[in-house]
C-alpha cells in the first residue's frame, strides 16, 4: 500500500501563513499578512498557472537584528546567470506548449516565478506564497478575493531548499518537479510524497563516483562537500559505497558559500597537510566558485579532482579557474542534450527587460556591463539603452554548456502539460468541466510516459526519479587556453554491474597536463609474499606490508593473511608461491654420492682382483695355508659388503629400505664369520701340534662351513623377524630441516636395527678374542696379527660411527653409515689380503712351505713372545633421540481542523499530541472528495503529556512570581501519529482559522499561538519544524530525540527538553561495548528517530569494534509479511543481543508478533523510547523482554502533577468527542449517546479514577511529563523577561516569535524541584541517562531497576558507571550473556578476517614458529628477536636455549670422566715407569722420550676439557692450539722413539755408526723442532685470525649454538694437517722397523697405535663436518680421547704388564732375545 493510499487527500487546503492580525491592542477586523508581501519576479496569466522557484541571486547580506524594530527585508546579492537561463528554459517550454495544437489545445499555461536568493527559509516562504497567492495587503473594508493558484511548482535547483519546500507542500500533494535537486533523500516518498525530478538521484551518482574512483585504483582520497542536503546526503552515500569498495577517506570537510574565511582556511590547511592526491568534490556550482577563488590565492594545484554533475560541465566554473586548479578534473555529467530553438530563445533577453522588474534591470546591466540613467553608481560605465545585442557577448549567460539541465527543465514542464492533457480529456479541445485537483495531477504525472520532440523518453520510477545515466567528463585544457569537456566514458545504472562503467583511459589528461595516471593510496599495495597489517588508529587503507613468515605465502596483491604451505611444500624466496620442498637424499648425481659410489666400486674391483690373484695362486703354500675355502668365501662376502653400500645411495624405496640394512647385516656377518673361522682354524691348527692334542677333528672343513652357516643363519633369522614384525620403510622427515624433505628409511623397529648391529659387534668381539689367544703363534704364519689389525680398525670405525650416526642429520647420516661400511671393509681387505698379495706378486720367494713353517732365517721362533693385551674396553651403545539506508470567499483548502482542547488566554500556546496512535487506511477512487482522516487506537500516554502541559499552564496562571496578571491559554490538536497531519495542524495553529468564513463575512482576527509544544516523535517534529522554522515560531518538544533536530540551519526554531539521540546513541554503543558484545542485531523505527539514532549508534559502534549482524527497520503500519521477515532474520541470526531503537508504539506491534512466534532468549538493549514504559512491560506476557537493559531519562517528581492528572473531570467537561471516547475507554463504560453492540455499563461522568489500573494511571513516564512541564515553564520565563514583568507585566510590548525564540534559547532557571533548565547552542538540554534493567520478581511484576548512570558532561572514562552484579539478564539468568561472532583470539594467535564478513568475524590463526602475539585479539604476530624464539603457546619470546657441550649433561660428564680417567691412567703409568726406571725395559725404551710422551699424553687428555663448557674468548683460542701443540708433542715423541729404535738396530750392523747422528741431543732437538713448527702455526693463526666465540642461529631455529668460530679455517686445517703429516712419518718409520727382533720391536706397538690414530681421525673428518652443534665438539673430543687412549694402551700398557705382572721378563737377557727356545 503506498503512502498516498494511507493518507486521504486533503483537497484544497489554502495555507494562510501570512494572514494574521497585528500584536497591537486594536480590535479591528482586518485581513493582514504576517511579514512582508512577496511579489513574483516574473508572471504571466493563463488558464492554468505553474509556479517557478529560481535562485536569481546566490547569496544575501548578513545583518544583525536589534529586536527593537522590525527586521529589514532580505537583501539578495550576487546575480546568478545560470538560474536566468533555467527560467528562460521554463518560459520556452510554456510558450511552445501554448503554441502547440497537439498538447493542451485551447488551454494557455501561465506562470509565476520567484527569486529564492539561495536561502532555504525564503524558498519555503515564496513556495507558500505560490500556494496562498496573497501578493497585496487587503484593505480592511474589502472582502477576500479568490486567489490565482498554481497547479505545480518547477524548481528548486538545489536539494536543501527542495527538501524544505517538499516537506511543507507534500501534505497537500502539490506536485514539485526539480531539474537539478539530486539528493537521494528526496526519493523517500513517505517524507516527500509530491516531489519528482528530471535528473537522476545522487544515490546513483554517488555509487558511480565511488566505482569511478575504485576503477582508477585510488583508495586514499579526500572529500569536500556542500554543507546542505545535496552535499551531505550525496557524500554519505559515496562514503558507504566507498567503504564497500575498499576506499578510505583521509578527510571529509563540509563548506557553504556563506561560511567565514577562517573555515575555508581550515579546509585549505587540511588539504595541504594531507597525503591523498585525489579530491572528491560533492559541491554545488556556487560553492565551487568560492572554493576555486580561495584555492587559487593559495596556489593549491597538483590535485586530481573528481566532480559531480553540479560543476563538472559548468563553463563558468572552468572560466573562473585561472590558476588551473581543476585542470584534468574528471567526473560525471548529465548526457549531452539538444532542444531545437531553446538556445535562440534563451539568448532573446528583450522580454525579460520589458517585464519592468527591478531584478531584470539589474540583470540587464550585469549582462551588458552598462548602467541605466536611473541607476546611480560611483562606477563610470556606458549607459544602457535597452537595445543592446548579445552578439559577441561572452559570459555565463551565453554559455550553453548546461543544455542537459535546460533540457531537464524543458522535460519537467512537458510532464505537467502531458498530465493535464490526460486529466482534461484533451483531443482537439480540452474539457472545461473537469475540476483540477493537485492529487490527481500528481498521480497522472507519476504514471506519465512520453517522448520529447528530440526523441528522449520521459518517465518516473516509483520514487519519482528518472533513469540514471551519466557521461564521464574530463577537463582538458588545449593550447588555445579554454577548457574542453571531453567525454571519456559512460555510466549506465540500468546495465548489469560489470558493464555499467566504461572508460577510455588513454583519452584522459590528468592533473598538471600529465598523461600518467596519478596514484593516491595511503599505503602501496602489498605485493605477493606479504600481508597487510593495519596501522593502529588509521583507516583500513593504511597498513604495513609484513613479509610472510617462512613456510607461509600470499599469492595475491593486498592479501590480509599468509597461507601456510602444505607439509610437503615450502615458501619460495619471494614468499609468493609454495614450491615443493627439495627432497634430500644421498644421490648418485651429487659429489658425495659419486665419491662413495666410486669408493664402493673401487673396493669391489679390488676384491675381485685379490680373488683373481688368489685363484691364480690357489696351489701355492700361502693360499693353502690360509684356508683357501674360507678366504674365497671371505672375498665373496667382502665384495657383497662393498656392493651393499650402493643400496644406501639413491632415493629410498620400499625394497631398498628393507634391503639396505638386512643386506648389510647379513653380508657383514658372513664376512666376520669367515674371519672368525679363519682365526679359529689358525688357532686350532697350532693347538693340534702339541703332544696328545687332536683338536682339528673338532674343527675341520665341515665344522668351519657349519659355523659360518650357523653364525650367518642367526643374522638371517634376526632380519626375517625384523622384516616380519616392523620392517624398515621409506618415510619423509619434515622435522630435520624446515625447507627440505629428508627422504630416509625409517627403521621400523629400532630394536631390530640395533640387534643386527649388535650381533655384528658380538662376532667382531669374538674375532678379537680369538686373535688375542693366537698372539704367541709363529710370526711367519700368524694370520691372527692381521685379523687383530683389521678388527682394531673395524671396532674403531664402528665405535666412531655410533655418535656420528645418531647426531648427523639427513643424508649425512647415510653417508656416515656408508663410510663406516667402506672403511671397515677396506680395513679387512687391506689387513688380511694385501700382505699376502704382496708376497705372492712381489716376493714369490717367500711363498714356500719352508718359509711358511719358519725354517728360514735365524731370527724365527725366538723365545720372545708378543706382549699380552690386557686393558681393552670398547663403548658401542651411544644413542640420541630426534626431537607443527467561482464565488468570492475566504475558503480553506481542505477540511476545517478544530482543536481538540482549547482555552483562551492573553497569550496562547499551541500543543500537538498524538491522542491516537494510528489511523484507518482507505483507498481513494479519485471520483469524489477523499474522506477525512479517521484516527484509531487511543494513546493514553499523549493524554498524560497534554495533562502535564495543562498542569504547568494552570500553575503559572495561579502564580504571582511568573507572568503576574497574564494568563496563558492553549490550543491542542490531535496529530494521530501521522506526519502529514502533524504539519497540517501546526499550520492551523499558526493561521488560527478554526471556522470557515461565509462569503458575506469579512475575515476575523484569528486566535494565534506564540509557541508550539510537541510533537512527541521525531519525524513529525522534523516536519513541523521545517514548516514553522522560517517564521521563527518556537517549537519545544518533550520527547523528540533525533540528533538531526540539532541542526539549526534546518530547524532554527526547534528546542527540546530531552537530550539528543546523539548522546543516547553513543551511550548505547558504549554500554554494548562495556558488556563485551561485539556481534549484535538491531531493530529500529523507520522514521527520523530510529534511522538517525541508529546511524549514530552504528557509527560509534564501528569505532568501538562492534559489528551489526543485521539492522532492520519497521513502522507500526507495515504489513505483517515485513514483520515476519524481521522475525526470520532474528531467528536465523547467531547474535544473542538485539538493540531496539524503537518508539513504544512500534514496539507494541512488534512485541505481539514476537510473542506469537515465542521469540525468547535474546538480550534486548533499549532506548528511552520504550525502556521505562510500563505499558510495554504489561504487554510482555511471554517474557520476551525480561532482562532488557537500556537507557532512560533520570527519575523525576513534580509535586501535584500526579493528582492533577488523575483529575479527569475537566477533560470530560470539554464537550469534545475525543475526550468522551477517552472517558469511555478509561472507565470501560458507555454514555447514553454512544451506540454500540457491546453491553457495557453506562457512564455517569462522575466515575472515580481511583483503583483504575491502566497506562493512564501509570506514572512511570514522570520524567517525560516533567519534560513537558519544563518546556512550558521555559516559555513562561522567556515571556516574563520580554514583558518586563515584576509585580505586573507590560502589556504594551508587541510579541514577536523571533524575540521569544531568542529569549528561550538564552533562558536559565531552576524549577521548584531544584532542577536547572537551559539549552545549549543547538537547543538541547544536558545529556544524562539512567541505565535501567527489567527485573521480573517472583510475583510476576516487572521492576525497572536502576543499575547505572551515563553522564555525557563527565570525562570520557567516567561517563559510564554500571553495577553489573545488580543486573538480571535475559530469561532471568544471572549468567552474563555472550554475543560475539568469533571468540577472542588468545595470545599466541592472530586475527584473520573471514572473507566477505564484518571485522568482528575472524579466524584465529596460530602464529608461525618464531613469532608471537602477547595480547588478546592481536591482528599480527611479531617476530621474536634473533636470540629469542617463540614458546610453545606462541605468546612470549623466550630466550633461545644456548646449546653447548656442558659438564652437567650426560655426554659432557662421560667425556669429562673419560678425560680424567685417561689422565689418571697416564699418571699411573708414569709412576710405574718411574718406579722401574732403572730396569732394562724402561731403559731400553728411551726413558726420557717415554716420560715426555707420558707428559704429552696427560696434556692430550686434559686439553679435551677445554672443549667442554660455554665457549669463551680464551677457551676458543686455547682449545685448538693446545690440542694441536700437545698432539704434535706427543707424536714427536712417538716419532723420536721410532727413529731411536730403528737407528739402534741399524747401528749394530758392521760399519754403521748412525747413533751419533741421533743421540739424546738430536732426539730433544727433533721433538723441540717438530713442536716448534706447530707453535709457529698456532701463533700465526692466533695473530692473523684467531678463533672466537660465536652464536650460530642457522643450524637450529629454536636453539643458539654457542661455538667457537675457527677464525681462519686455513689455520685449523694447517694444525690438523701437520699432525697428520707427523702421524704418517711415524707409520713409515714403524713400517721400516717391521723386521726387527720381536722381543724388542716397539715399532709394532707404534704401528698399532698409529693405525688406531689414523682410523679415528679419518673417521673424524666426515663426522665433524656433518655433525651439528655440540655433537661436532663431542666428535672432536671423542677423536682426541680415542687416539690418546690408543697411544697409551698400545705403547705403554704392554710394558706395564711385564713390569708389574711378569718381572722375570724385565731382564737384559730377555730383552736381547737370548733366552732358551720353548
Amino acid at each position: 500500500m503506498t503512502f498516498m493510499q494511507k493518507w486521504p487527500e486533503q483537497g484544497w487546503a489554502l495555507l494562510h501563513l501570512f494572514l494574521v492580525t497585528s500584536f497591537s491592542l486594536a480590535e479591528e477586523q482586518v485581513c493582514r499578512l504576517r511579514g512582508d508581501p512577496e511579489n513574483p519576479q516574473l508572471a504571466m496569466d493563463g488558464d492554468i498557472l505553474l509556479g517557478g522557484l529560481f535562485s536569481f541571486h546566490t547569496s544575501w547580506k548578513e545583518r544583525e537584528n536589534t529586536y527593537m524594530e522590525k527586521p529589514l527585508q532580505l537583501q539578495c546579492t550576487s546575480l546568478n546567470f545560470r538560474e536566468f537561463q533555467l527560467a528562460q528554459a521554463m518560459l520556452f517550454a510554456i510558450e511552445e506548449i501554448n503554441n502547440s495544437s497537439d498538447l493542451l489545445p485551447g488551454i494557455s499555461l501561465g506562470y509565476k516565478i520567484y527569486d529564492t536568493c539561495g536561502f532555504n527559509a525564503r524558498s519555503v516562504k515564496v513556495a507558500l506564497a505560490l500556494l496562498n497567492d496573497y501578493e497585496n495587503v487587503s484593505a480592511p473594508s474589502k472582502e477576500c478575493v479568490r486567489p490565482a493558484q498554481v497547479q505545480a511548482i518547477m524548481g528548486e535547483a538545489s536539494s536543501s531548499p527542495s527538501t524544505a519546500i517538499a516537506t511543507v507542500i507534500g501534505p497537500f500533494f502539490i506536485p514539485m518537479i526539480s531539474h537539478f535537486a539530486t539528493c537521494a533523500c528526496l526519493s523517500d516518498k513517505s517524507k516527500y510524497p509530491s516531489f519528482l525530478r528530471t535528473i537522476p538521484s545522487d544515490y546513483y551518482q554517488s555509487r558511480a563516483l565511488a566505482q569511478l574512483v575504485k576503477y582508477f585504483g585510488w583508495t586514499w582520497v579526500g572529500a569536500v562537500r556542500t554543507n546542505d542536503d545535496y552535499g551531505n546526503s550525496g557524500m554519505a552515500t559515496f562514503i558507504e559505497s566507498a567503504q564497500h569498495l575498499g576506499i578510505c577517506l583521509e578527510y571529509s570537510v563540509s563548506f557553504f558559500r556563506t561560511d567565514p574565511a577562517d573555515k575555508i582556511q581550515k579546509i585549505i590547511d587540511i588539504i595541504k597537510v594531507s597525503t591523498s592526491k585525489v579530491i572528491v568534490a560533492f559541491l554545488s556550482q556556487a560553492d565551487m566558485d568560492v572554493i576555486i577563488h580561495e584555492f587559487s590565492s593559495h596556489n593549491l594545484t597538483g590535485y586530481q579532482w573528481v566532480g559531480t554533475e553540479a560543476w563538472i560541465f559548468d563553463f563558468q566554473t572552468a572560466a573562473g579557474d585561472k590558476n588551473h586548479i581543476l585542470d584534468g578534473a574528471i567526473g560525471l555529467s548529465i548526457p549531452k542534450a539538444h532542444v531545437s530553438g531553446l538556445q535562440e530563445f534563451i539568448l532573446n533577453v528583450e522580454p525579460l527587460f520589458l517585464s519592468n522588474n527591478d531584478l531584470f534591470t539589474e540583470f540587464w546591466e550585469a549582462l551588458f556591463s552598462c548602467k541605466f540613467k536611473q541607476s546611480y553608481s560611483a562606477e563610470i560605465k556606458k549607459e544602457c539603452t535597452g537595445l543592446e545585442d548579445l552578439t559577441g557577448v561572452e559570459n555565463t549567460f551565453t554559455d550553453m554548456s548546461l543544455m542537459p539541465i535546460f533540457n531537464n527543465m524543458y522535460k519537467g514542464v512537458y510532464v505537467v502539460a502531458h498530465a493535464l492533457h490526460i486529466i482534461l480529456n484533451c483531443n482537439q479541445t480540452c474539457s472545461s468541466n473537469v475540476q483540477l485537483n493537485p492529487f490527481t495531477i500528481l498521480q497522472k504525472i507519476k504514471e506519465i510516459y512520453f517522448k520529447t520532440k528530440e526523441g528522449d523518453e520521459v518517465y518516473f520510477n516509483e520514487n519519482g526519479d528518472p533513469a540514471a545515466k551519466y557521461e564521464i567528463i574530463n577537463w582538458q585544457r588545449r593550447d588555445t587556453g579554454p577548457v574542453e569537456f571531453v567525454v571519456v566514458g559512460l555510466y549506465d545504472a540500468s546495465l548489469p554491474a560489470d558493464k555499467q562503467m566504461g572508460v577510455q583511459i588513454k583519452s584522459i589528461i590528468w592533473a598538471q597536463y600529465s598523461i600518467k595516471m596519478p596514484v593516491s593510496v595511503c599505503s602501496e599495495k602489498c605485493p605477493p609474499g606479504t600481508r597487510k597489517v593495519l596501522q593502529k588508529g588509521k583507516p583500513i587503507c593504511c597498513y604495513d606490508c609484513i613479509r610472510c613468515a617462512e613456510g607461509e605465502i600470499s599469492n595475491s596483491t593486498d592479501s590480509v593473511t599468509c597461507l601456510r604451505c602444505p607439509l610437503e611444500s615450502w615458501s619460495n624466496e619471494n614468499r609468493d608461491a609454495c614450491i615443493r620442498k627439495e627432497t634430500e637424499f644421498l644421490s648418485y648425481k651429487e659429489i658425495m654420492g659419486a665419491l662413495l659410489t666410486a669408493a664402493s666400486l673401487f673396493g669391489t674391483c679390488m676384491t675381485v682382483v685379490v680373488a683373481v690373484i688368489f685363484v691364480t695362486y690357489r696351489n701355492t703354500p700361502l693360499v693353502k695355508a690360509n684356508n683357501s675355502e674360507l678366504s674365497f668365501l671371505l672375498l665373496f662376502s667382502l665384495k657383497l659388503c662393498f656392493l651393499c653400500s650402493l643400496t644406501f645411495i639413491g632415493q629410498p624405496s620400499e625394497w631398498s629400505c628393507m634391503l639396505r640394512h638386512t643386506a648389510f647385516g647379513i653380508t657383514f656377518v658372513l664376512c666376520i664369520s669367515c674371519i672368525l673361522g679363519k682365526t679359529m682354524v689358525v688357532l686350532m691348527a697350532f693347538k693340534a701340534t702339541l703332544p696328545g692334542r687332536n683338536v682339528m677333528k673338532w674343527f675341520g672343513p665341515a665344522q668351519q662351513r657349519l659355523s659360518v652357516l650357523g653364525f650367518t643363519l642367526v643374522q638371517v633369522i634376526i632380519c626375517i623377524l625384523w622384516l616380519t614384525i616392523s620392517p624398515p620403510f621409506p618415510s619423509k622427515n619434515f622435522e630435520g630441516f624446515k625447507d627440505k624433505i629428508i627422504l630416509e628409511c625409517s627403521l621400523g623397529s629400532a630394536v631390530g636395527f640395533w640387534a643386527v648391529l649388535g650381533y655384528i659387534g658380538l662376532l667382531a668381539m669374538l674375532c678379537f678374542i680369538c686373535a688375542f689367544l693366537a698372539r704367541k703363534l709363529p710370526d711367519n704364519f700368524n694370520e691372527a696379527k692381521f685379523i687383530t689389525f683389521s678388527m682394531l680398525i673395524f671396532c674403531a670405525v664402528w665405535i666412531t660411527f655410533i655418535p656420528a650416526y645418531v647426531s648427523t642429520p639427513g643424508k649425512f647420516s647415510v653417508a656416515v653409515e656408508i663410510f663406516a661400511i667402506l672403511a671397515s671393509s677396506f680395513g679387512l681387505l687391506f689387513c688380511i689380503f694385501i700382505p699376502k698379495c704382496y708376497v705372492m706378486l712381489i716376493r714369490p720367494e717367500k711363498n714356500t712351505k719352508k718359509n711358511m713353517m719358519g725354517k728360514g732365517a735365524l731370527n724365527t721362533m725366538s723365545a720372545g713372545r708378543w706382549p699380552q693385551q690386557r686393558w681393552k674396553l670398547y663403548y658401542l651403545l651411544l644413542v640420541a633421540s630426534f626431537s607443527h539506508a467561482e464565488e468570492q470567499a475566504c475558503i480553506h483548502r481542505g477540511d476545517i481542523e478544530d482543536a481538540q482542547l482549547i482555552k483562551n488566554g492573553d497569550i496562547m500556546l499551541g500543543g500537538v499530541f498524538s491522542f491516537h496512535s494510528s489511523w484507518k487506511s482507505s483507498e481513494d477512487n479519485y471520483k469524489q472528495k477523499p474522506r477525512q482522516l479517521q484516527c484509531t487506537s487511543l494513546n493514553f500516554r499523549d493524554f498524560q503529556f497534554a495533562q502535564a502541559m495543562l498542569f504547568a499552564i494552570d500553575e503559572i496562571n495561579n502564580s504571582t512570581d511568573v507572568l503576574p496578571g497574564v494568563t496563558l491559554g492553549y490550543k491542542m490538536y490531535d496529530a494521530c501519529g501521522f506526519i502529514a497531519r502533524s504539519v497540517k495542524v501546526a499550520l492551523a495553529l499558526l493561521n488560527g482559522y478554526e471556522i470557515e468564513a461565509s462569503p458575506a463575512k469579512a475575515c476575523t482576527r484569528p486566535a494565534q499561538v506564540q509557541v508550539i509544544m510537541g510533537e512527541t516523535s521525531s519525524s513529525p517534529s522534523a516536519a513541523i519544524a521545517t514548516a514553522v522554522g522560517p517564521f521563527h515560531i518556537p517549537m519545544i518538544s518533550h520527547f523528540s530525540t533525533c540528533a538531526c533536530l540539532s541542526d539549526k540551519t534546518k530547524y532554527p526554531s526547534f528546542l527540546r527538553t530531552i537530550p539528543s539521540d546523539y548522546y543516547q546513541s553513543r551511550a548505547l554503543a558504549h554500554l554494548v561495548k562495556y558488556f563485551g558484545w561485539t556481534w549484535i542485531g538491531a531493530v529500529r523505527s523507520n522514521d527520523d528517530y530510529g534511522n538517525n539514532g541508529m546511524a549514530t549508534f552504528t557509527e560509534t559502534a564501528q569505532q568501538l569494534g562492534i559489528c551489526l549482524e543485521y539492522s532492520v527497520s519497521f513502522f507500526r503500519t507495515d504489513p505483517s509479511d515485513k514483520i515476519q521477515k524481521i522475525i526470520e532474520i532474528i531467528k536465523t541470526s547467531t547474535s544473542k543481543v538485539v538493540v531496539a531503537f524503537l518508539s513504544h508504539m512500534d514496539l507494541d506491534v512488534l512485541l505481539h508478533e514476537f510473542s506469537v512466534n515465542n521469540l525468547t532468549g535474546y538480550q534486548w538493549v533499549g532506548t528511552e523510547g520504550w525502556m521505562f514504559d510500563s505499558q510495554i512491560a504489561a504487554m510482555d506476557k511471554n517474557h520476551i523482554l525480561d532482562g532488557a537493559i537500556g537507557l532512560s531519562i533520570p527519575k523525576a517528581h513534580v509535586s501535584g502533577l500526579r493528582e492533577f492528572m488523575f483529575n479527569v473531570k475537566p477533560l470530560n467537561s470539554s464537550n469534545s468527542g475525543l475526550f468522551t471516547q477517552l472517558w469511555e475507554a478509561l472507565f470501560s463504560c458507555k454514555f447514553k449517546q454512544s451506540h454500540s453492540v457491546e453491553i457495557l455499563k453506562e457512564c455517569t461522568g462522575e466515575e472515580d479514577i481511583t483503583g483504575v489500573e491502566n497506562s493512564f494511571t501509570d506514572m512511570s513516564l514522570m520524567p517525560i511529563f516533567y519534560n513537558v512541564y519544563k518546556g512550558v515553564y521555559a516559555v513562561a520565563h522567556a515571556l516574563h523577561e520580554i514583558l518586563n514583568c515584576n509585580k505586573t507585566c507590560n502589556n504594551n510590548v508587541q510579541l514577536d516569535p523571533l524575540i521569544i525564540l531568542q529569549h528561550i534559547q538564552r533562558i536559565h532557571f531552576k524549577t521548584k524541584e531544584g532542577d536547572e533548565v537551559y539549552f545549549n547552542e543547538n537547543g538541547d538540554p544536558p545529556a544524562k541517562y539512567e541505565i535501567i534493567n527489567w527485573q521480573r520478581r517472583e510475583n510476576g511484576m516487572l521492576n525497572f531497576v536502576t543499575v547505572g548512570l551515563y553522564d555525557a558532561s563527565l570525562p570520557a572514562d567516567k561517563q559510564l558507571n554500571v553495577n553489573i552484579r545488580s543486573i538480571i539478564w535475559a530469561k532471568n539468568s544471572l549468567q552474563f550473556p555472550v554475543s560475539i561472532c568469533s571468540e577472542k583470539c588468545p595470545p599466541g594467535t592472530r586475527k584473520v578476517l573471514q572473507k566477505g564478513r564484518p571485522i568482528c568475524c575472524f579466524d584465529c590463526v596460530r602464529c608461525a614458529e618464531g613469532e608471537i602475539s602477547n595480547s588478546t585479539d592481536s591482528v599480527t604476530c611479531l617476530r621474536c628477536p634473533l636470540e629469542s624464539w617463540s614458546n610453545e603457546n606462541r605468546n612470549a619470546c623466550i630466550k633461545k636455549k644456548a646449546e653447548f657441550l656442558s659438564y652437567k649433561e650426560i655426554m659432557g660428564s662421560l667425556l669429562t670422566a673419560a678425560s680424567l680417567f685417561g689422565t689418571c691412567m697416564t699418571v699411573v703409568v708414569a709412576v710405574i715407569f718411574i718406579k722401574y726406571r732403572n730396569t732394562p725395559l724402561v731403559r731400553a725404551n728411551n726413558s726420557e722420550l717415554s716420560f715426555l710422551l707420558l707428559f704429552s699424553l696427560k696434556l692430550c687428555f686434559l686439553c679435551s676439557l677445554t672443549f667442554i663448557g660455554q665457549p669463551s674468548e680464551w677457551s676458543c683460542m686455547l682449545r685448538h692450539t693446545a690440542f694441536g701443540i700437545t698432539f704434535v708433542l706427543c707424536i714427536s715423541c712417538v716419532l723420536g722413539k721410532t727413529i731411536v729404535v730403528l737407528m739402534a738396530f741399524k747401528a749394530t750392523l758392521p760399519g754403521r755408526n748412525v747413533m751419533k747422528w741421533f743421540g739424546p741431543t738430536q732426539q730433544r732437538v727433533s721433538v723441540l723442532g717438530f713442536t716448534l713448527v706447530q707453535v709457529i702455526i698456532c701463533i700465526l693463526w692466533l695473530t692473523i685470525s684467531p678463533p672466537f666465540p660465536s652464536k650460530n642461529f642457522k643450524e637450529f631455529k629454536d636453539k643458539i649454538i654457542l661455538e667457537c668460530s675457527l677464525g681462519s679455517a686455513i689455520g685449523f686445517w694447517a694444525v690438523l694437517g701437520y699432525i697428520g703429516l707427523l702421524a704418517m712419518l711415524c707409520f713409515i718409520c714403524a713400517f721400516l722397523a717391521r723386521k726387527l727382533p720381536d722381543n724388542f720391536n716397539e715399532a709394532k706397538f707404534i704401528t698399532f697405535s698409529m693405525l688406531i690414530f689414523c682410523a679415528v681421525w679419518i673417521a673424524f673428518i666426515p663426522a665433524y663436518v656433518s655433525s651439528p652443534g655440540k655433537f661436532s665438539v663431542a666428535v672432536e673430543i671423542f677423536a682426541i680421547l680415542a687416539s690418546s687412549f690408543g697411544l697409551l694402551f698400545c705403547i705403554f700398557i704392554p710394558k706395564c704388564y711385564i713390569m708389574v705382572m711378569k718381572p722375570e721378563k724385565n731382564t737384559k737377557k730377555n730383552m736381547m732375545g737370548k733366552g732358551a727356545p720353548k
